[in-house]
C-alpha cells in the first residue's frame, strides 16, 4: 500500500515493566527506557491510500488509530526492536474488512470527529463494538514536557523512526504479522497535550493505577510513505508460534 501520512499523532505513555510485559505475546518483551516500559497511541489520517502501482488520484482517505508497544525480541541476527500492535481500529469498512485478511493486522471499525485549526489537533474516537474511545486535544509546541523520558525531540524522533516494523495478532497463524512503514521523509513537532483519553490505557483491569501515565506527544505531517507486509520468518517468532 502506498499513501501520505496527512497528519499522524503518536502520544507516548510510561508503563510499569512488569505490567507491560502482560500484554505482550512471546517473544516480545517491553523495549525499556530510563527504566519504563513504552507504550502508546497512533492517531493517523491518511490521503491518497491505495495498493500500488494506482495512482495517487484512486486512493483514498482514512482515519486511524491504534494501540501500541514499543518492544523487542531475539531474532536470528541479535536483539530486534519494534512495536507490538494489539488494537487497531478505522474510519474504512474496506480496510476494516480487509485486516487480516488482504493485508497484515485486524482492524476494528468506529466513527472519529476531527478539528484542526491550526495550530490545534483535536480528535475524538468512538469504535462500533463500544469497547474503545479516545480523544485527544492539544497545540504545537516549541518543546517536551518536563520529565518526558525523552532528553529531546530529536532523541524522541529517532526512538520512533528506528522501530518501523509493526507486529499484530493474526487471525491465520499462531503467529503474528508484520507490517513494515517505509517513509520517504520525516519530521516531528512537540504537541502540548491538554487532554488525552484512551479507554483501552485508562481501564484499570489492565493497568492498575499508578502503572501508567503520560510522557508526551509528538505531531507529524505530510509524509509520502509505504506499507509493506515483512516477509521476515524469524526463528524467535517461529519457535513461540510453535510453543503455544
Amino acid at each position: 500500500m502506498a499513501g501520505t501520512i496527512d497528519r499522524r499523532v503518536l502520544i507516548t505513555y510510561r508503563v510499569d515493566p512488569t505490567v507491560a510485559a502482560r500484554m505482550l505475546p512471546p517473544p516480545f518483551r517491553p523495549a525499556t527506557r530510563g527504566g519504563v516500559a513504552l507504550a502508546g497511541i497512533c492517531l493517523i489520517r491518511l490521503t491518497e491510500l491505495r495498493p500500488r502501482p494506482l495512482p495517487r488520484w484512486l486512493g483514498v482517505t482514512t482515519e486511524n488509530v491504534a494501540h501500541r508497544f514499543a518492544v523487542e525480541w531475539d531474532g536470528p541476527g541479535g536483539t530486534e526492536t519494534g512495536v507490538f500492535v494489539p488494537r487497531r481500529d478505522t474510519s474504512s469498512r474496506a480496510a476494516a474488512l480487509a485486516g487480516g485478511r488482504g493485508f497484515p493486522g485486524t482492524m476494528q471499525h468506529g466513527r472519529f470527529v476531527v478539528r484542526e485549526p491550526d495550530p490545534r489537533v483535536d480528535v475524538r474516537y468512538v469504535s462500533d463494538d463500544g469497547t474503545v474511545a479516545v480523544e485527544v486535544r492539544g497545540a504545537e509546541a516549541e518543546g517536551l514536557p518536563a520529565g518526558s523520558v525523552f532528553e529531546s525531540v530529536d532523541e524522541a524522533s529517532e526512538f520512533f523512526r528506528r522501530d518501523t516494523v509493526g507486529w499484530s495478532p493474526s487471525t491465520r497463524t499462531e503467529c503474528c504479522e508484520a507490517v513494515e512503514l517505509r517513509a520517504m521523509s520525516w519530521n516531528v513537532t512537540p504537541l502540548a497535550v491538554e487532554l488525552v483519553r484512551s479507554s483501552w490505557f485508562d481501564d484499570h483491569s489492565r493497568f492498575p493505577a499508578g502503572s501508567i501515565e503520560f510522557d508526551s506527544t509528538l505531531l507529524m505531517r505530510r509524509i509520502r510513505a509505504e506499507w509493506v507486509p515483512s516477509r521476515r520468518t524469524d526463528a524467535a517468532l517461529l519457535i513461540a508460534a510453535e510453543q503455544r
